[in-house]
């Protein structure tokens, strides 16, 4: 199976480099790397010297969630499987690429995510959204699991997943022009179309966010402003608020076990991703100049 890592990046940290050290510890060998950058100080470019690596520089003015990921597969048109990581998901051990390529030898299966871990020293809320979304069991889902999962069918989450060529090729490949969740939008084309979406919980990085109440905010509107423009996600699979209720629950379980005294901050931050969420559905009677300032995605609102 012919692959190609795809990794965007914009003024990365040392994560990256990290990333990039575990890229070249894989048992598969001398995976070939292409690195879309958008901006950084070229710090990285001693650590790729003995990797079969290339560099697309890029304006970060033209930076798009999907389209940019979309041009870097057009590069690259004869690779069976595209691997796209984000510059702070860091590939937990040797067998991380081989074990969420493995699952592509079932025929049906268009793309497949990873599971992510908590950076070591992330904070509890960002700990506990990890383990709330990325369990210990690998499945494979189908169309008609979403009578039963609803949007969770097609989640999957491009800081480390895998697409099949040929099944991004049949949904018309990733969009051109979204705030985010480009990923979700291909996962859940590919369900239409009969592909199914595979969760390799083998296949493990070092991935989190410790979020400002804030920048939860600003993140979540922009959430919301995706399903509001793609909303034949939410028509086809069911709405998004039904899982935020179950994580609601599942945080509060978490911190009166572990921290009761964060239990007033929880009430505050999930009712500001809320607020964010509904704000984000209903951005078309916003400003532009308004949706900016309180969007995390600012270079989208051109």
């Amino acid at each position: 199976m012919d692959i190609q890592i795809i990794i965007p990046i914009y003024k990365p940290d040392n994560k990256f480099i990290e990333l990039l050290k575990q890229i070249k510890k894989q048992v598969i060998k001398n995976i070939p790397v292409l690195i879309i950058d958008s901006g950084s100080d070229e710090r990285y470019l001693s650590e790729i010297k003995d990797m079969n690596c290339k560099v697309k520089k890029i304006d970060s003015k033209t930076f798009n969630h999907g389209g940019t990921r979309q041009m870097g597969a057009d590069m690259f048109p004869n690779k069976d499987v595209y691997v796209y990581l984000t510059q702070d998901a860091i590939l937990a051990d040797e067998y991380a690429i081989n074990n969420i390529i493995k699952v592509f030898d079932n025929k049906n299966v268009g793309c497949a995510y990873g599971r992510q871990l908590p950076h070591k020293g992330a904070g509890i809320f960002a700990s506990h959204a990890r383990l709330f979304n990325y369990g210990t069991e690998s499945y494979i889902r189908t169309l008609k699991d979403s009578k039963k999962y609803g949007m969770k069918t097609a989640f999957i989450s491009n800081s480390f997943a895998a697409y099949r060529r040929i099944a991004l090729k049949d949904v018309g490949g990733f969009p051109s022009d979204t705030i985010l969740s480009e990923d979700m939008y291909v996962a859940a084309k590919m369900l239409l179309k009969n592909w199914s979406v595979a969760y390799c919980a083998d296949a493990k990085v070092y991935h989190s966010h410790d979020y400002t109440i804030w920048q939860e905010f600003k993140r979540y509107f922009d959430i919301g402003v995706f399903h509001a423009r793609e909303s034949w996600i939410r028509k086809r699979f069911g709405a998004a608020e039904g899982e935020g209720k179950k994580f609601v629950i599942s945080e509060a379980k978490c911190l009166v076990k572990k921290n009761p005294l964060l239990l007033i901050e929880m009430v505050v931050r999930d009712g500001m991703k809320f607020l964010g969420y509904r704000l984000g559905l209903n951005e078309k009677s916003l400003s532009k100049d308004f949706k900016r300032k309180i969007s995390m995605g600012r270079g989208f609102w051109k």
